[in-house]
């Protein structure tokens, strides 16, 4: 698909007029088409937030935008939303409802609903949206699309109409993982000059078999059918692929999501777009101005009280999170159609982010993935900046759901090292807490290749000492280290032990510490032990 064909088929679609909010006049003959919602700069586009009496042209292009310009991706079209990105539903814009491609007696999904739209229709791969509460997610879910939030601060909000702008991130929606991550790789990247964008830490990502939060019944009596049928199905998925399912506590991302609407985060809202509202501007939602206007209420006695109630709960969540390396949600509690919203727009909504409102209040990352053709899907969640971990287990999630003719291939390094420990770094020895201390993650336990002689070098802590050259096998640990975490702990080990490359059985390389051959000299020779065990 070109620019050209993706353009006119955009001026084509039978719901273009309330999908679309802005279509250019031509479009390159190359590169990847790309839809970006309606509150995102893209220069030569006015800028609408989908409401007119806001609309402005912007002269240069979104942070995002410009990344992906740069890599090859071609913006097409400027797409619907609900109004100021308020509301989770689809219906809140004075153009119309979008028409949601595959379910069309349900609502699209807000407020990113145009962009999810676009790729379901087929009429572009990929689309930007927005998630503060969960807009990049529910659409998702309703399109059967994926949908991919990535942590806060990592893409620049650099030229984003602002929602609650302490905690807005953009998004994308694809039919993959793969093309979603794609354009997280080239979109991500500190900007100085958004000051709400973050550096990358570096830590190392869980490896092999993870920990995976799931809900008790008790939590999902509210859930529907279609929804519970697409839980238990990624459930049933992930222990297929050798994950374990732990059953969790959701009290405390259950009220932190009550936060985002129903605490002085509405307040936000009003900072970011308040006068426009009060100034009575042409085409403003009734109920997207009411949200928006009633921020006034809360006081900054009231935003304290919701900051220590906030790092209250993320204190139990962080609890919750020392048992699982991923939480599993599902994506919505149900769908509802035009007339459900219409009869209780604001009840509808809050039911929409029940499993969506808390990620950005508690810094998580978060990728939504179908399960089924109904459509429905689940989320994956993590903690801030395992957004590379998500997308590996959602591709294996959706290949597993909907198998490919080819495997997604996630292209991605989270900056760590593999290192190999053979001594008092182990699990149960004295060094093991100072390994943790620099960042280091367990991957599972290893044997050096039959090519070893191993000494014991005496000291205030013995240590074994790999001599290369040799008959014998060894047994150690892997870990994945940060590389700061590496050269720390390079620091702390003393002559004549040094990094370098140890050869595993079966052939694999991975770093380790190694001793030059005259640790032999006078030491005694462990290497019949098999492992280290430390002397009594």
């Amino acid at each position: 698909m070109t620019p050209v064909d993706a353009l006119a088929a955009c001026r084509a679609y039978p719901d273009c007029a309330a999908t679309f909010l802005h279509l250019p006049e031509t479009a390159p003959a190359t590169g990847i088409p790309l839809a970006v919602k309606d509150n995102i700069d893209v220069a030569g586009m006015p800028t609408t937030a989908g409401c007119p009496g806001f609309a402005y042209q912007p002269t240069e292009d979104a942070a995002v935008v410009a990344r992906l310009r740069a890599a090859g991706y071609v913006p097409v079209a400027k797409t619907a939303l609900d109004q100021f990105a308020t509301g989770l539903v689809g219906t809140r814009s004075p153009h119309g409802v979008p028409v949601n491609p595959v379910a069309p007696g349900k609502i699209p999904g807000g407020s990113s609903s145009g962009s999810a739209c676009a790729v379901s229709a087929g009429l572009v791969p990929v689309a930007l949206g927005t998630d503060t509460a969960g807009s990049g997610r529910v659409p998702a879910a309703f399109q059967g699309l994926v949908g991919l939030k990535p942590t806060k601060g990592w893409w620049s909000t650099r030229g984003v109409v602002p929602a609650v702008r302490s905690l807005d991130c953009v998004s994308v929606f694809a039919r993959t993982v793969q093309e979603a991550w794609a354009v997280a790789e080239v979109a991500g990247g500190f900007d100085p000059a958004d000051p709400f964008s973050r550096r990358k830490p570096d830590l190392a990502l869980p490896q092999g078999a993870l920990r995976i939060g799931v809900l008790s019944e008790t939590e999902l009596a509210v859930v529907a059918a279609p929804e519970w049928a697409a839980y238990s199905q990624a459930q049933a998925h992930l222990k297929a692929l050798g994950h374990t399912l732990v059953p969790i506590d959701f009290t405390a991302f259950r009220e932190a999501a009550a936060l985002l609407y129903g605490g002085a985060w509405v307040a936000e809202r009003t900072a970011a777009v308040g006068a426009t509202v009060s100034a009575g501007v042409a085409g403003l939602d009734p109920t997207v101005a009411g949200i928006i206007g009633g921020g006034t209420r809360f006081s900054a006695v009231d935003a304290w009280r919701g900051t220590y109630e906030l790092a209250r709960l993320a204190r139990l969540a962080e609890a919750q999170w020392q048992a699982m390396d991923v939480l599993l949600l599902p994506t919505v509690s149900d769908h509802p159609t035009p007339a459900e919203v219409a009869a209780d727009p604001v009840g509808v909504n809050s039911r929409m982010g029940r499993f969506t409102n808390f990620a950005n209040l508690l810094d998580t990352c978060a990728l939504a993935v179908p399960i089924t053709a109904t459509p429905a899907g689940v989320t994956l969640f993590a903690p801030a900046w395992h957004d590379l971990l998500l997308a590996r287990l959602g591709a294996a999630l959706q290949d597993l759901a909907f198998p490919p003719s080819q495997s997604q291939v996630i292209v991605g390094d989270d900056g760590t090292i593999e290192l190999a420990v053979f001594g008092a770094h182990r699990q149960g020895f004295p060094l093991h807490a100072q390994l943790l201390g620099f960042g280091a993650r367990f991957v599972g336990p290893c044997s050096t290749a039959p090519v070893y002689r191993v000494y014991r070098l005496p000291g205030k802590i013995d240590r074994p000492a790999l001599v290369h050259g040799g008959d014998g096998s060894f047994a150690g640990e892997l870990y994945r280290l940060p590389a700061a975490g590496v050269g720390r702990l390079l620091a702390t080990i003393a002559p004549p032990l040094g990094l370098g490359t140890v050869e595993l059985a079966g052939g694999r390389m991975v770093k380790g510490f190694i001793a030059e051959g005259r640790a032999a000299e006078g030491a005694e020779d462990i290497t019949s032990w098999g492992a280290w065990r430390f002397p009594s």
